[in-house]
């Protein structure tokens, strides 16, 4: 299981594939569910030209971490990849990766649904959107 929180841009697929080269489940993982998630430029029907994403460093970390255990532990995962963003995101931009390793396709797909969800739902970020005109706190999520 690998969690990180990171300040700078980065590309999933790169990270997705150097990750699963130096994985020692490569050989009993008969499947991988990922989920990539991108700034849009729209929110509420208002455009969004950046957004600062904040975090509690430590406690982030640990929630994630929770949320991936009881996620394989009820899911029989052999591994987990979760990368988030913070800072300054431009749409366009990957803000989050999650990769889910099993042995068979539906404990992977339900698994990387069930972490992306409480990763929304209950790790601490918070998300303070630029339009064109304001600034504001997004208060809620989009549902999933």
């Amino acid at each position: 299981m690998h969690i990180e929180i990171r300040h700078q841009a980065f590309n999933p697929w790169h990270e997705l594939e150097a990750y699963t080269r130096s994985a020692s489940h490569r050989n009993q993982a008969g499947a991988c569910a990922t989920f990539v998630g991108s700034m849009r430029d729209f929110n509420e029907g208002d455009t969004v030209r950046t957004m600062h994403l904040e975090h509690y460093p430590g406690m982030t970390e640990k929630q994630l971490g929770v949320i991936v255990d009881e996620v394989s532990k009820e899911n029989g995962l052999l591994d987990v990849l979760v990368l988030h963003r913070v800072g300054d995101i431009n749409p366009g931009e990957e803000i989050v990766l999650v990769g889910c390793w099993s042995s068979h396709r539906k404990a992977a797909f339900d698994s990387c649904r069930l972490i992306m969800e409480a990763l929304k739902s209950k790790a601490p970020f918070w998300k303070k959107e630029k339009l064109l005109d304001r600034e504001r706190w997004v208060s809620r999520n989009t549902p999933g």
